[in-house]
């Protein structure tokens, strides 16, 4: 359930702050005056599509926040959990910005989230409906989610076991469609891959190989210049034709030495040199060692060059570095496995094909069954809404397409679409093609009251649903929103003071102009107000005692 919701900068709105309550709300106010925008904001904290052209003229972005009460559904809680979103208090704070240069940040109680994850949870929490969902009414490829909304708890199972089925039959006629279609191309490939994963495999080749290996050849290779001055060290330091640098040096500390007692300067100087001392006689101990262990090995130094070659050979094939070749060939080793794996015989593999598809057949078909009861179901529930909104000699039918042969689509075996007869005497057509846009209405929220009281939605916004009627009619949508109201929060968007007038909760919205500045405002109704209003909507600009006295009829009526 929405509970409170903060708009800032979007549209002609520059502030405002909105708190919701359970059962009814009603939106009403003049054309133009930023009724929808309310909604455009929800349908934007529910994942929908942001846009620079939100942004009111003059800022550098909008910011929205909305705290809603989380449904009582243990799917919703695990996705959630799956989200690492906490929820322990029940309640989630959605905030989005839209910057203008691009930029569009998204939190969930304090969690930086993308938008498709947004749209993920924006499901479970609102459902907008406005004239979009009419548009969808008219997209007969939408009928059979519909169908399958009303009877998920039916279907739900058996088109899960369906599509996992599906994806494990497409792959295998990917694969016998792609080896039938060229089977010399698919041979050359496989030879190939073997060739080269051998090659490469065959080299043993090992993360900074050849960096070592140049190291080693380049101390082979400068052998002479290396013993020279290893050599030179170890005669300088211990060896010298006449007193070795690290006798010298010796005698230069005993002497500094002897004077460091005298001053602080001298002591320093002393223990300078004889870090030095001892530095440089490390320094003449490893030299020496570093000497004893110096040996020319032409023998390794034409290994190490061949296997340089066969580096150099391998990266110009396959890669320029040696990590680009050993990364080639972890992703040929894939595809290799991958091929070798699918390289049964074509018998075999067109064999596991029929498997898959005898499968995959008979569980599209218990699908096919489970919906087409569900339709038969749907349309005596829809019938009977019809009837209560003043259609009652319409007839409505889940019609099932007949096909010549089994189709297999990632939603099943079916293709269904809504067909109606809104008059006695006419023949049975396509929903899109037949009802008028009042009628549309009437069938969408014939449709959403069924939906609602079959699965307890949580929050369902109506966005001038009741487009194209009037009269009885009018009154009878007021009616039905009501009574989605006592299972779903609602907030509706209407010009009807009927539906207006059965609303627990009315806000009233208006447009000013200050400093050449459109900005909307919202002001909650009493009693008294709300009779102002609906005499407006009743009337339009002149309000007569009557329309008020009719304007407290209806308030009266709705109680």
């Amino acid at each position: 359930m929405l509970q409170e919701l903060t708009i800032d900068n979007l549209a002609i709105i520059k502030h405002l702050t909105l708190t919701f309550a359970d059962q009814m709300t009603v939106l009403t106010g003049e054309t133009g005056a930023g009724k929808s925008i309310i909604i455009d904001a929800v349908g934007l904290l529910a994942g929908g599509r942001g846009s620079q052209e939100f942004i009111r003229r003059g800022e550098e972005k909008l910011s929205l926040q909305g705290q809603f009460a989380i449904p009582d559904d243990p799917e919703f809680d695990n996705l959630l959990e799956s989200l690492g979103i906490d929820h322990e208090d029940g309640i989630l704070i959605v905030s989005r910005e839209i910057h203008r240069n691009g930029r569009n940040i998204i939190r969930i109680n304090g969690q930086l989230i993308n938008t498709a994850t947004l749209r993920q949870i924006g499901a479970g929490l609102v459902d907008i409906q406005g004239q979009n969902e009419h548009q969808q009414l008219m997209q007969p490829e939408t009928h059979l989610g519909m169908l399958d909304q009303f009877a998920a708890k039916e279907v739900q199972p058996l088109l899960q076991k369906y599509q996992e089925e599906y994806q494990a039959y497409s792959k295998l006629k990917a694969a016998v469609n792609k080896k039938q279609a060229n089977e010399q191309q698919w041979a050359q490939r496989l030879d190939m891959l073997r060739y080269q994963v051998n090659e490469i495999a065959e080299a043993n080749l090992k993360e900074n190989e050849e960096d070592e290996l140049i190291s080693e050849r380049d101390r082979l290779e400068h052998f002479q210049q290396i013993n020279n001055a290893l050599q030179l060290a170890v005669t300088t330091f211990n060896e010298g034709e006449q007193a070795p640098v690290l006798d010298q040096v010796a005698t230069v500390m005993d002497s500094i030495n002897a004077i460091a007692e005298f001053d602080d300067a001298y002591d320093n100087l002393s223990k300078a040199l004889n870090d030095a001392y001892y530095a440089l006689q490390d320094v003449a101990n490893e030299a020496s060692q570093q000497l004893d262990m110096l040996e020319f090995d032409d023998e390794r130094l034409a290994q190490i060059e061949q296997r340089l070659t066969t580096i150099g050979d391998l990266e110009h094939k396959y890669g320029d570095t040696l990590a680009d070749v050993l990364k080639y060939y972890d992703k040929i080793k894939k595809e290799l496995d991958s091929m070798e794996a699918a390289a049964d015989s074509s018998s075999d593999l067109e064999q596991r094909l029929g498997e898959a598809e005898n499968k995959i057949r008979e569980t599209g078909r218990k699908l096919s069954q489970v919906r087409q009861k569900a339709a038969h179901e749907l349309g005596k529930k829809v019938h009977q809404q019809l009837k209560e909104l003043y259609m009652e000699k319409a007839e409505f039918e889940v019609r099932f397409a007949n096909q010549s042969r089994e189709q297999f689509t990632p939603t099943g075996i079916d293709q269904v679409e809504f067909y109606i007869r809104t008059n006695p005497g006419e023949s049975m057509g396509p929903l899109a093609k037949i009802a008028s846009g009042g009628e549309l209405s009437r069938v969408m929220l014939a449709l959403k009251t069924i939906f609602a009281q079959k699965e307890g939605v949580t929050s369902i916004i109506f966005d001038e649903v009741d487009t194209g009627v009037s009269g009885r009619v009018a009154q009878a949508i007021a009616d039905k929103i009501r009574l989605i109201a006592q299972h779903s929060q609602v907030l509706c968007i209407t010009n009807l003071p009927q539906v207006a007038a059965v609303a627990q909760h009315h806000f009233l919205i208006k447009k000013s102009v200050h400093d050449d500045r459109t900005t909307t405002r919202v002001t909650p109704l009493k009693e008294n107000d709300r009779v102002e209003e609906l005499a407006r909507m009743l009337s339009g600009e002149k309000i007569t005692q009557l329309t008020k006295e009719h304007a407290q009829e209806l308030l009266n009526m709705a109680k």
